[in-house]
């Protein structure tokens, strides 16, 4: 797990290179998605790869402030693909962005982010370190929770 975790972090200074967005757009984009995963009621893996495939998608790339929820949108609907047995449909996910998107451009962007990834999702999250930790202590479910 800790060898996964290295090799596909972010960069954790991708911020200061970004010249288009800074640390409030990105915090808005993930306060955005986290509502968006607790109404669908999606697995926790699914935001944290959700999360860790838009930090890996603006480690690589400059990022213009209108593609900012493009990326988001499209990152959860790749990884609830993933992760999830019955996960939200496109049309879903384009309704939530208030049409702000078609399907081809959602799509479109999703491919940019498999590819620059080269397909790579499978990030191991503190999700994952503290299902194993919890296994190991044999911590309780509300403390599994509260952690």
């Amino acid at each position: 797990m800790l060898k996964v975790e290295k090799k596909w972090s972010p960069n954790p200074a991708y911020m200061s290179l970004q010249q288009k967005i800074d640390e409030t757009i990105r915090s808005t984009l993930i306060d955005w998605l986290i509502q968006i995963h607790y109404n669908f009621k999606l697995l926790p893996e699914t935001l944290f790869l959700t999360v860790n495939s838009i930090d890996r998608y603006f480690s690589l790339f400059q990022i213009q402030k209108r593609d900012v929820q493009l990326v988001g949108i499209s990152a959860l609907l790749m990884v609830t693909k993933y992760e999830e047995i019955y996960p939200p449909t496109l049309k879903d996910f384009i309704y939530i962005t208030g049409d702000a998107y078609t399907a081809e451009e959602v799509l479109e962007m999703e491919r940019k982010i498999l590819f620059s990834l080269d397909f790579d999702i499978s990030q191991c999250s503190s999700y994952r370190f503290l299902e194993r930790l919890s296994k190991l202590a044999k911590i309780d479910s509300v403390t599994f929770f509260l952690s």
